[in-house]
């Protein structure tokens, strides 16, 4: 490189790390304002709820800071222990239905929707524009006793007709409708950056359909499925929309649980120590849900 040459690079380098300083600069303050509303709306009451897990209920009826550990004593009962259990059941059951359902639905669109693949996905995703709440009232007007579910049932000759409401089923289906689309949706975009030459090259090399999709087409989209899991499980195992409308006290979840001390049995501290424990377990969940992406980024 000439002299000249150098010196005309030397001479750009200072306005170049002026410029990087000023855009570094201008993100800063661009993102001052929403890293200061997740300090003051996100951060803080994360930090009131773990602070009021320990505190008590007053004479007054009011809760009060404190340092007992009697809420998470509490947590200890069969029965806190049976509706943690069975929120984890419910959320596991979803997560596999959702699979089962989502996987085929993303595959057919992604690789075989052709020109319809956009329409395709524009109907899926549409009618998650209404309200979940909505959609769950209208779930439970459908299964209802009355509703059109068992009227069509009787003319087909279901006399006694099928109680849905108020059954892990009725729960559980909720949670796939409300959810399911958080399955496709990552899923279907690891279809379309997938090569489809890989899908060509395992069936040149003999291998069956169903041997091509498990070696090739499976492996090549585990992180839209761990994105998916993750997506589904998190939301689902603090619900309690579906449980409140779609079941019973048979069948309420974690969430229900935490709604019923905040707003009806006014045992904030004790509905505080609900959230924390579930809290951490949606962070254990995320702490392995990070490690398997880690170790897929280190495979690939």
């Amino acid at each position: 490189m000439s002299t000249d040459l150098q010196d005309a690079v030397a001479a750009t380098l200072p306005g170049a790390k002026r410029q990087s300083a000023t855009r570094t600069r201008l993100w800063g303050w661009l993102l001052l304002p929403p890293a200061a509303w997740m300090i003051v709306f996100f951060v803080s009451s994360i930090l009131i709820v773990v602070a009021l897990s320990f505190g008590t209920v007053n004479a007054n009826g009011r809760p009060a800071f404190g340092t007992s550990l009697a809420n998470y004593q509490a947590l200890m009962n069969t029965t806190y222990l049976t509706v943690f259990i069975r929120s984890l059941v419910y959320s596991v059951t979803t997560v596999v239905l959702c699979m089962f359902i989502g996987y085929p639905v993303a595959y057919a669109i992604a690789l075989h929707g052709g020109k319809y693949k956009n329409a395709l996905i524009a109907a899926l995703v549409i009618p998650f524009f209404a309200s979940y709440l909505i959609r769950m009232y209208a779930w439970s007007t459908l299964l209802s006793d009355e509703g059109l579910v068992n009227q069509a049932l009787h003319t087909v000759g279901f006399t006694d007709g099928v109680q849905f409401l108020n059954t892990p089923g009725a729960v559980v289906a909720g949670l796939v409708y409300g959810f399911v689309v958080f399955m496709i949706l990552p899923i279907y975009a690891s279809l379309e950056r997938m090569d489809t030459a890989l899908i060509e090259a395992g069936k040149d090399l003999y291998h069956s359909p169903l041997r091509t999709f498990f070696a090739v087409t499976v492996p090549a989209t585990r992180a839209g499925v761990l994105g998916g899991v993750l997506l589904v499980f998190l939301p689902a195992l603090g619900d309690f929309v579906s449980a409140q409308l779609l079941g019973g006290p048979s069948t309420f979840m974690i969430g229900n649980l935490i709604q019923q001390q905040f707003f009806e049995s006014q045992n904030q501290p004790l509905g505080s120590a609900l959230t924390v424990v579930l809290m951490l377990a949606l962070l254990v969940f995320m702490v392995f849900y990070l490690r398997a992406t880690q170790r897929q980024n280190r495979e690939t």
